[in-house]
């Protein structure tokens, strides 16, 4: 009796570890089995409470918080969705790119026609062309302005690095006024100069990028900094006064997401022949120029972010650096003084490469040629087809021949492509925006509330 009781008592403890055991066991894979299929937690699988919470501290960051959020550029968002991103290694596009896409980004163009032509339309999609111009005969409404920025924008979209376009104007004030009759009467640079204050020059400038960049347009070609006490488009002939009202006019096309430009550099204000038409020489010497014409451009180089403006190279010659080339084809005006001298680091553009005081002398594929070896990186070919695919042509043609090092090439297209993707603003807008803000009741008041007639 004593043995059979002995033996019954060692199976029990066994059987109930075991089953503890075996329980212990299938609570571990439960737990395993509930942590790998349950979802990560999103707002949706919050608690009610939490996200009641969650949502009462966005509504308490208040009106100036949402503003911002509404505010975020355009570019902006789509920098974050585009292959051609702020991330993306300019190096490695340059090496991407075959030498007829670089060659077509450093071309700005013309057209006519208030819709995109044919002509555009090859010029972008199979030249890969870098920007183009707008004159009054691709401008009728702010509307059909905007509209025409997106096609252009679609173009460019299209291409295998969908690299935005730059969009330019001149839109100086006074005189230089496109689609006049639609916009707000922007006020000559001389009357700002006679009249304004230094505060008031930034805002008719900010107000001018406004409306310019509610129509897709992201380059303005000014401010004019020549010197001179009879042209309306000076701000006078005092380079100091040139200086400060011309930084003032960067800053407030820059407020509205708009790259400005001086111009024309060295400085046009002693010639009295207009380049349009023919050449003509300034005979002053080096340090005239220098403490005159030259300062304003100095300053605002040494003082402001040169990736903020352009600077526009003039087609008048300059003996006193270059006895033979025009501003806009030298070498010594472009890299020894602009460059290294005054230390200009930004997008160096010619003036229109189809002004008379250049193209009487030149060809246009010799132009093209001259103006990159001389250290320009943006052509800029305002009206005819066949002359922009004459310089097209003519510098692919220099490349391969050697006249011009791929080095060069390159060096102007990173310059391009640096901008484009780190420093442009608004690829694409919305038309009934651009009615909205373009010649506003309050811009037409404070404008004329200036009383500069």
């Amino acid at each position: 009796m004593m043995r059979r009781t002995k033996r019954k008592k060692k199976k029990q403890p066994f059987t109930i570890t075991l089953f503890f055991v075996l329980i212990a066991l299938l609570a571990l894979l439960l737990k395993l089995n509930m942590e790998v299929t349950a979802p990560k937690q999103t707002v949706e699988s919050q608690p009610q409470e939490e996200r009641k919470q969650s949502d009462d501290s966005e509504s308490d960051s208040g009106n100036d918080a949402k503003k911002e959020k509404t505010e975020t550029t355009i570019a902006e968002t789509e920098k974050k969705e585009s292959p051609t991103n702020i991330n993306r290694d300019i190096d490695q596009l340059i090496d991407d790119m075959t030498l007829e896409e670089k060659v077509g980004q450093l071309m700005m163009v013309g057209f006519n026609g208030y819709q995109k032509s044919s002509e555009i339309k090859d010029l972008i999609e199979q030249k890969n062309i870098g920007g183009v111009i707008y004159f009054d005969r691709n401008m009728s409404s702010p509307a059909q302005v905007a509209e025409l920025s997106n096609s252009l924008q679609q173009s460019a979209n299209a291409g295998k690095y969908r690299l935005p376009l730059m969009l330019a104007v001149d839109q100086e004030g006074g005189s230089i006024l496109r689609m006049r009759e639609q916009i707000s009467p922007i006020p000559s640079q001389q009357k700002l100069g006679e009249r304004a204050s230094v505060s008031e020059v930034y805002k008719v400038a900010k107000l001018n990028g406004e409306e310019i960049a509610s129509m897709g347009i992201n380059i303005n070609f000014a401010p004019v900094l020549d010197l001179s006490s009879t042209d309306s488009r000076s701000f006078g002939k005092d380079p100091e006064k040139a200086y400060a009202y011309g930084t003032r006019a960067i800053q407030g096309l820059n407020a509205a997401s708009v790259t400005g430009a001086l111009k024309h550099f060295p400085g046009n204000g002693r010639s009295n022949i207009d380049p349009h038409v023919e050449t003509s020489s300034v005979q002053a010497n080096q340090l005239d120029l220098e403490n005159l014409d030259i300062y304003p451009f100095q300053r605002i180089i040494s003082e402001v972010d040169n990736q903020k403006f352009f600077v526009m190279v003039t087609h008048i010659k300059y003996p006193a650096y270059d006895k033979e080339k025009p501003a806009s084809l030298s070498k010594a005006i472009i890299q020894d003084l602009l460059r290294k001298k005054l230390g200009y680091k930004g997008i160096v553009v010619t003036d229109d490469l189809e002004m008379g005081a250049v193209n009487k002398y030149y060809s246009y594929k010799d132009m093209g040629k001259e103006a990159i070896l001389a250290g320009a990186d943006l052509l800029l070919v305002c009206h005819e087809y066949q002359h922009q695919l004459e310089v097209y042509n003519g510098l692919v043609e220099a490349v391969k021949k050697g006249e011009i090092p791929v080095e060069r090439i390159n060096d102007a297209a990173k310059r391009i492509l640096d901008y484009k993707m780190n420093h442009m603003a608004h690829r694409t807008v919305d038309p009934g925006q651009a009615e909205q803000t373009v010649k506003k009741e309050k811009s037409v008041k404070y404008i004329n509330n200036l009383n500069l007639n």
